[in-house]
């Protein structure tokens, strides 16, 4: 338990108590934090927020150095999923894991808490926690941490079923279209958010096709998309569900911005900074392929010796592998164990972002209205990928004529990538600025994140709101 955070809240009991429980993953954890530093800034003296993770993500968090809120308090629960099954790696296991091994602590952590529960704000694909919520009489709000258009594409899955477009082969089928998806333009089936059923991941996709089935029972869908770029798909929703659905999206850390970065323990900060000032305007490709999975090492091999060809500035954020990247990697840029990704992104000298293109990542692209290669790994990145590439028009895709992606290909498409002056280069650019001020309009003053979230705290939580 993390009592620092408690001891700051004031006395008393709060006027409403929400209980926020994310899937165990960066990709999930962060967006739901964001959501919920929202909600504390926006009712101070009104919320209290218990934030509820692993012992293990306990001490992640910890270690960041931006600050949690006073009314945001953070409490664990064992690390019930078994160590061997490492993220990343058994990504079935892991899940199947989260599905059945963290109810029962999760609801004795409830017996234990002091104020009553107002609502339970839980992680979409965390469908057991409809059944606590029940059991306790506890409203559930459901918080979607991928795009609206993958919820409507898994929650309408019965739709691929009856037009037999799955199970089907993706490499003789892949590019049918796919028109009869509610909110959801026509798109290649290669395109949409699912696998074929030899690739091992059935009990993964059943799983949370069973949350998607069980999420009317929510009090109400909030997204992490803002409304301005999902609007089809979300009004699309609206009219479907029965209960409200509330974009609070961008749910990216932009306040942060404003303070000044730090050294964190083990990431020298200020040094990758320092190299980032030293660089021309757009000029850096900034890489990084995600948290959770990881590509081949043959294809990060690839990856690497095609940015040495192509004589590219580059800031790369490798995890684990930092000297053997960096070695093949060459001299022109830096490979760094971890960064502050979104302060990265929005720094001038960045002129691209090669990216797996999950959702957190996406839309911090979007904010800082920089320009995308995608390099998608799983099935909801492919949609991003395409939206990215065709929709928006705010990136290319890293193609290959085989599975694994050659430095020659690399190397030549980063060139071309962060050429300048090359008009579809331009006009790629032009589109990014314009889905950045987009994004700004969303997140100020009278824009849809705050009317969304006013509407959410008034409806839902009954909270008054300064």
């Amino acid at each position: 338990m993390d009592s620092r955070n408690a001891d700051r809240i004031s006395g008393g009991i709060p006027g409403c108590h929400l209980v926020a429980m994310p899937y165990p993953g960066r990709g999930h954890i962060n967006p739901m934090m964001n959501v919920c530093k929202l909600l504390a800034s926006r009712v101070p003296a009104d919320i209290l927020i218990t934030f509820v993770v692993t012992e293990e993500w306990l001490g992640f968090i910890r270690s960041d150095p931006t600050p949690t809120p006073p009314n945001i308090r953070l409490r664990s629960i064992p690390n019930v999923i078994p160590s061997e099954l490492v993220r990343g790696v058994d990504i079935s296991g892991f899940f199947e894991a989260a599905m059945t091994k963290m109810e029962d602590p999760f609801e004795r952590l409830l017996d234990r808490l002091e104020a009553p529960v107002t609502a339970i704000v839980s992680d979409t694909v965390m469908v057991w926690a409809l059944a606590v919520g029940n059991r306790r009489n506890i409203p559930v709000v459901s918080l979607w941490t991928m795009s609206p258009s993958v919820f409507s594409v898994l929650y309408h899955f019965d739709l691929l079923v009856q037009n037999r477009h799955f199970p089907v082969d993706l490499l003789d089928k892949g590019d049918e279209r796919v028109d009869y998806i509610p909110g959801i333009s026509s798109t290649c089936l290669k395109d949409l958010p699912i696998k074929p059923e030899n690739d091992g991941s059935g009990q993964l996709k059943n799983r949370i096709l069973e949350a998607l089935s069980c999420v009317r029972k929510a009090q109400c869908l909030l997204l992490t998309s803002f409304y301005e770029i999902d609007t089809h798909v979300t009004d699309t929703l609206r009219a479907i569900l029965p209960f409200p659905v509330y974009p609070l999206g961008p749910a990216i850390p932009y306040s942060s911005l404003a303070e000044a970065p730090s050294i964190v323990t083990g990431h020298n900060v200020l040094d990758y900074f320092k190299w980032l000032d030293s660089q021309p305007r757009r000029s850096v490709l900034y890489i990084s392929l995600g948290s959770f999975l990881s590509v081949s090492s043959s294809q990060m091999d690839e990856i690497a010796a095609g940015l040495r060809g192509s004589g590219i500035p580059y800031l790369w954020s490798g995890r684990g592998e930092i000297s053997h990247l960096q070695e093949a990697c060459g001299e022109m840029g830096l490979v760094v164990p971890w960064c502050d990704q979104l302060r990265v992104l929005s720094h001038s000298s960045i002129g691209g972002f090669l990216t797996h293109c999950g959702w957190n990542s996406t839309l911090e692209g979007m904010f800082s209205g920089v320009p995308m290669l995608t390099f998608p790994l799983i099935a909801d990145q492919i949609h991003n990928s395409k939206a990215i590439v065709d929709d928006w028009k705010v990136g290319w895709r890293v193609m290959g004529a085989e599975n694994l992606v050659k430095r020659e290909e690399i190397g030549s498409i980063v060139q071309r990538f962060m050429d300048l002056e090359r008009d579809e280069s331009k006009e790629m650019r032009s589109k990014a600025r314009e889905l950045q001020e987009t994004c700004q309009r969303a997140i100020g003053k009278g824009g849809s994140l705050e009317t969304n979230l006013d509407a959410f705290i008034k409806d839902v939580l009954q909270c008054q709101y300064q």
